[in-house]
């Protein structure tokens, strides 16, 4: 493809990317891709250094070119899970598990494409010719090839376990992220996570409702559930940042990025431990939720649970240490067979997709007619 030079061409690209990927649904083709921004919730920058001024509605009011750079990385980042998650779910739409359940993933993949596509527009709008270039960039690289520029985005959806599970962690990740840019002090990003994050919200509960589905039909054991569990929930916990980040202490000063209670937080924050803040205020989250579905598990030995935020690592303080699903330290040598025995393998995949044949190891619920 040749370079992208506006916004136009940009939308010509992202046809091409959807051709590439293999999008051929015409529920896909048919979404109405939109610019969507929200009413103001402030009109005067929250926190940080240039507290009390008026938010920036372009970049030339912005004071600083590191201020700008750190932006724009910013919403590069964002841009970026959004196409790799379709990138990733995308193979799904040729096995669902019933009507609902292809008409649910058909519409977290349309709102995924139009955050990306939100982004992009602010990339292209503002950014000049190095955002036309990030924005392209973000229909170039390809989460089959490890190319997407955060772990999660990586990692192989081989079913709808994974797309369960997926949507409620790994999504919910995202919820926390557009919140705290939904205080920033560059009002075209922060007026655009509104209509995201209503977006967002079906998308979480895609995925908590499905588990609760395939809980309550009981012919997934819970002991590879929580494989599943295993496997997404610490590349959740590695999307928040390194531990004592000097990036997202900056973003904090400069205003761009808030902590997830930001307007409902009236102390004073650690700025060396804001990533560790939000991250915990995840996991409490997502424990919240796991014990809605051990409800619904009498056996409370084979409960469900959130590993703890030290188990299998690749970023922080914690990375490639060996702690067990519960936090307890082990010894190098024996540490790898124990991440074998505790994340899904081979044989849990077969396992999986021969329950997956039938449709009784999820409660079916009946498409919408609309």
């Amino acid at each position: 493809m040749r370079k992208v030079h506006n916004w136009d061409e940009w939308i010509d690209y992202f046809r091409y990317w959807q051709d590439s990927i293999g999008l051929d649904r015409q529920e896909l083709r048919r979404f109405k891709f939109e610019v969507k921004f929200g009413e103001p919730e402030a009109t005067n920058i929250e926190f940080g250094h240039y507290q009390g001024q008026q938010k920036w509605p372009t970049l030339m009011h912005i004071p600083d070119q590191r201020i700008r750079d750190a932006l724009q990385n910013l919403i590069v980042y964002q841009g970026d899970t959004e196409f790799a998650s379709v990138e990733q779910q995308r193979n799904l739409l040729t096995n669902p598990p019933s009507d609902y359940d292809l008409q649910s993933i058909t519409r977290v993949m349309c709102e995924e494409m139009r955050h990306g596509w939100q982004m992009s527009y602010l990339l292209c709008e503002h950014f000049g010719d190095e955002g036309k270039r990030e924005a392209q960039k973000l229909l170039e690289r390809r989460a089959e090839e490890g190319e997407r520029l955060l772990g999660s985005f990586n990692e192989i959806v081989d079913n709808w376990l994974d797309f369960f599970t997926y949507t409620q962690f790994i999504d919910r990740d995202g919820k926390f992220q557009l919140k705290m840019l939904s205080v920033s002090a560059f009002d075209p990003l922060a007026r655009s996570m509104g209509p995201m994050l209503k977006e967002e919200s079906y998308h979480l509960g895609t995925g908590n409702s499905g588990l609760l589905r395939v809980v309550k039909a009981g012919r997934v054991e819970p002991e590879l559930i929580q494989k599943f569990f295993n496997k997404w929930v610490p590349t959740a916990f590695d999307l928040f940042g390194t531990d004592h980040s000097s990036s997202a202490q900056w973003a904090y000063v400069w205003g761009l990025k808030g902590r997830f209670d930001e307007r409902e937080n009236s102390m004073t924050p650690d700025k060396a431990l804001l990533n560790d803040y939000a991250r915990q205020l995840y996991r409490d989250e997502c424990v919240r939720l796991v014990d809605r579905l051990n409800d619904y598990l009498p056996d409370r030995d084979r409960w469900l649970k959130v590993p703890d935020i030290k188990f299998n690592r690749r970023i922080g303080q914690h990375a490639r240490q060996q702690y067990t699903v519960d936090g307890q330290p082990m010894s190098p040598e024996r540490y790898d067979a124990y991440l074998a025995s505790v994340t899904p393998g081979a044989s849990d995949y077969a396992r999986l997709h021969e329950i997956m044949k039938d449709r009784d190891w999820i409660e079916q619920r009946k498409a919408s007619q609309n």
